[in-house]
């Protein structure tokens, strides 16, 4: 990767930003995309290399990613690999949720991931070899209740990456999917939740699925580098995720028996505050 450029997006914070530092130590370009510019301000200041680049945009908009990838070609000739971090996670039940609320984060965590490669695809083509990793998650492979709208979204991701893996399977360009479970970011503690649910609540809940986090941000960062340079296709990051794998091709119709005791209460946003 030494002089190549990898384009993270979420890297103002949280696994972005831990992936942008691993690279760095690496001798990679970056080119370092969020929505929040004081974050990749700060993230800039903290690496030793040169070459980088930061772009603020909102993944949200199909018209502002497009420009992004002239933008980044502009100043990076030879894109090498993706890395797609941007997500957000938002915490109720079915009947919490408003459809605004649900389609918002499909917006961000499918079709930020989607765009964002779509836009970089034909840079990557002309590489010798590259690589696009993308983060899904434990709930991509087993669907909790409580999180309809993050499963669906992971869900949703996991078909993507495979799909175009598939579809690129003849060519330069290779896919990975990334299943992390308990990383010990603040993503949960500082997402989204259905307006219905009182904050208080909802801070439980969060609380109590953070606590189940035993990953250190900078180990699943080495390990999503090394799955990038490595092309590997699927990686497991997580005691929990390769449980869970076993589990849900085991009992397909019956794992979540076995997930509700532990995540009961990361899940609960209906009873009152004691």
């Amino acid at each position: 990767m030494r002089g190549r450029t990898t384009v993270i997006t979420g890297s103002a914070s949280g696994m972005g930003a831990e992936i942008a530092r691993e690279l760095d130590r690496r001798g990679a370009r970056l080119a370092l995309v969020d929505r929040n510019a004081d974050g990749l301000a700060a993230l800039l200041h903290d690496l030793s290399g040169t070459g980088h680049t930061t772009h603020v945009v909102d993944l949200a908009d199909d018209d502002a990613v497009f420009a992004l990838a002239a933008e980044i070609a502009a100043s990076h000739p030879h894109v090498q690999s993706l890395i797609t971090c941007a997500g957000s996670s938002m915490l109720g039940d079915i009947d919490q949720l408003t459809m605004a609320e649900m389609r918002w984060l499909m917006d961000v965590n499918l079709w930020g991931t989607v765009n964002i490669t779509k836009a970089l695809l034909p840079a990557m083509r002309r590489e010798p070899a590259a690589h696009i990793t993308h983060l899904v998650s434990i709930y991509g492979l087993a669907a909790p209740a409580g999180r309809i709208p993050y499963a669906m979204s992971k869900f949703a991701v996991r078909g993507f990456t495979e799909s175009l893996r598939h579809e690129l399977e003849r060519s330069n360009v290779t896919v990975g999917a990334i299943y992390p479970a308990g990383v010990k970011t603040g993503i949960i503690l500082h997402g989204r939740y259905a307006a219905t649910i009182d904050p208080a609540i909802a801070q439980r809940a969060a609380a109590a699925q953070a606590a189940m986090y035993h990953t250190e941000p900078a180990d699943a960062a080495h390990r999503i580098v090394e799955a990038t340079v490595r092309r590997r296709p699927r990686t497991m990051i997580g005691r929990e995720s390769r449980l869970v794998d076993v589990l849900s091709r085991v009992a397909p119709t019956r794992y979540w028996s076995a997930m509700r005791r532990p995540l009961r209460d990361a899940i609960d946003t209906t009873t009152p505050m004691a």
